[in-house]
């Protein structure tokens, strides 16, 4: 260790998914500091949708009465365990979704240490590598992850607009990069459904990695947006009543971004896929949604459906660089995080009044340690 780690953690709290919207300032003993961890203290941190499904308990129980949440931390490392190589005390880095794997299965040994059957989350997670502790997250003074969940920030991107590429970015980045290399087209032909947190960030990947880019909406409100973020062209399902019939045997590819799965006829997306066609869902909806479809949509062009989960650290400094040389950033509105403007931000993004990202700022005023 380099420096001496606060005793206590600072960071606003929620204590039942009845107040999933009313965090407090709370202060919580941090997790031991294993040879591989990597502290930071907090610079930054973006809203995920992920935040609000968790504190509302929709995908799982709250498994503490202090739960910070928050999994697109900037920050700058303060310390580092004994068998830390990949960063180093002073270097500004990302945290995302995931903190912690076995780094030693077959999974973490092919660059794929996001689906490891042993991961923590960064936040409302039991780490067992650490004494059972309850993960904390990012609305928080500091942070620590295991360096292999600690993604450097490249000289040219700011700190706010890294933010959101921790979560949003990723997510959607490993399933695009990945379809592409299968796809092996010069100018693959990409679906994007739902402009949003997640959508904005999609077409100017697919669109920055060379492929014609379809945005999905359910109406034109959005279009001029899909534009100018590098959207080729735009359907708005709830107004094009024949785009099935129009778009039949057109995208090699199809990314969900939508948080949500009313409206979305998984079928009708499915009928306009190429032969050998791949529908891929990243957009998260409650635990107990589900999509319908039959069989016969997929026997018609031999596609596919499928997820995709966060993304590798690989992937991570791929995905940084490419926005750093390519000026890809989110759309961000700034908050100073307090307990009022966590409450409000809360709030909005649950009734989709963000465009498209908040990140909460000013953690040198909010956290005094």
């Amino acid at each position: 260790m380099t420096v001496d780690i606060p005793a206590k953690f600072q960071g606003f709290g929620v204590h039942d998914k009845e107040h999933w919207s009313e965090p407090k300032f709370v202060e919580y003993t941090p997790k031991k500091v294993l040879p591989h961890d990597v502290v930071l203290k907090n610079i930054c941190n973006g809203l995920c949708g992920t935040d609000i499904h968790t504190l509302k308990a929709n995908w799982s129980p709250l498994k503490r009465d202090d739960l910070v949440v928050g999994h697109e931390i900037i920050g700058t490392v303060i310390a580092v365990g004994d068998e830390v190589t990949q960063v180093k005390v002073g270097d500004r880095v990302g945290i995302g979704a995931c903190a912690s794997s076995c780094r030693s299965c077959t999974r973490c040994q092919e660059e794929n240490e996001q689906y490891c059957h042993k991961s923590v989350s960064t936040y409302n997670s039991i780490d067992h590598f650490a004494d059972n502790y309850v993960t904390q997250g990012g609305y928080a003074s500091h942070s620590i992850a295991n360096e292999q969940f600690v993604f450097p920030i490249p000289d040219g991107l700011d700190s706010v607009s890294a933010a959101p590429l921790m979560c949003a970015g990723l997510t959607v980045y490993s399933p695009i990069v990945r379809n592409l290399k299968k796809i092996g087209k010069k100018e693959p032909v990409v679906g994007i459904i739902g402009l949003g947190g997640l959508g904005h960030l999609a077409v100017q990947f697919a669109s920055a990695l060379g492929a014609k880019v379809t945005v999905f909406s359910r109406s034109n409100a959005k279009k001029d947006e899909a534009f100018q973020l590098g959207g080729h062209e735009f359907i708005a399902t709830g107004v094009e009543k024949d785009w099935t019939t129009k778009y039949q045997d057109n995208f090699d590819f199809i990314l969900n971004c939508a948080s949500g799965i009313d409206g979305l006829n998984l079928n009708d997306y499915l009928s306009v896929l190429k032969v050998d066609g791949r529908f891929v869902s990243v957009g998260l909806p409650p635990v107990k949604d589900t999509f319908e479809v039959t069989p016969f949509s997929f026997l018609k062009n031999a596609g596919s459906f499928g997820s995709s989960l966060l993304g590798s650290k690989a992937e991570a400094l791929e995905m940084l660089q490419l926005a750093a040389d390519k000026g890809i950033k989110p759309w961000v509105e700034e908050i100073p995080i307090s307990e009022k403007a966590v409450n409000e931000a809360l709030n909005r993004c649950d009734q989709g009044d963000v465009r498209y990202r908040f990140v909460f700022t000013d953690y040198d005023k909010a956290f005094t340690n």
